[in-house]
């Protein structure tokens, strides 16, 4: 992954190392597309600001993403569902990409995350959004309390605002223009459910750090997969997993060098 080095500063608190990549360049839908092609890596920057429609039988929600995490290939990535080989759960991450893979966290949560790079079964992990359209939608979903930026942080509470279930586990990904202000959430409530994801309309200050949770050495510096719009008040909590090493014991440093 090529990344702007010479906009990175690495910024160290208490969550760990982070490294801004400055503005990200906005991309079209076609080019969209063809980033799905390859690693994780390369797409999940660029799904940040891209606003995703779902819609099911009650309706739809439009959020701007604001928060994902990528996972590599089959044995690259411990952290990944995919590292140790094709189960029935993960099934969707060996199929093409573009496609939803929704698995079930802790058994309470659903969580989306996006096929990428087939031959290497890599996903990207949904972790927060901006309620752009349907948001009465995602509050009933939510319990009923407007909770403000906060509704849907977390992969947890966004799968659960945007509706998704198990059911909806390798619906494929439509990629389209981006629509008109007014067209954001024209959709009527459809039996066929859909996931529609639009480019984003103007460039994101991007931060990038360990993923969220995430155990052993793929929770560490060496995998520093997760990226966020900086400053944005959507943006969950940074916590990480259990065992997780230091850069003092043996995690490697993030590598901006590209590759």
């Amino acid at each position: 992954m090529t990344l702007p080095a010479a906009e990175a500063a690495a910024d160290h608190e208490s969550s760990g190392t982070m490294i801004s990549l400055g503005p990200w360049i906005t991309v079209n839908p076609q080019e969209l597309t063809e980033l799905f092609d390859a690693h994780a890596l390369e797409v999940a920057p660029h799904l940040l600001g891209c606003r995703l429609t779902v819609t099911t039988a009650r309706g739809s929600v439009t959020v701007r993403i604001t928060e994902v995490e990528a996972y590599g290939d089959q044995g690259e990535d411990p952290g990944a569902h995919s590292y140790n080989g094709r189960t029935a759960r993960n099934a969707s991450l060996f199929g093409p990409p573009r496609h939803a893979y929704i698995y079930q966290s802790y058994g309470i949560h659903f969580c989306l995350n996006l096929t990428a790079h087939a031959a290497g079964a890599g996903g990207v992990l949904l972790r927060a959004g901006e309620v752009l359209a349907g948001r009465e939608l995602a509050v009933e979903r939510r319990g009923g309390k407007d909770t403000g930026a906060k509704l849907l942080s977390g992969p947890g509470r966004l799968g659960q605002g945007l509706g998704v279930g198990l059911p909806m586990d390798g619906t494929a990904l439509q990629i389209r223009e981006q629509a008109a202000e007014h067209e954001t959430n024209q959709h009527a409530p459809n039996q066929e459910v859909s996931f529609v994801l639009r480019p984003a309309s103007s460039s994101q200050a991007v931060r990038t750090g360990p993923r969220v949770g995430v155990s052993g050495i793929g929770g560490s510096h060496q995998f520093p997969w997760r990226f966020w719009v900086d400053q944005d008040r959507s943006v969950s909590a940074y916590r990480p997993g259990k065992g997780v090493p230091t850069l003092e014991e043996g995690a490697l440093p993030p590598d901006l060098s590209g590759g």
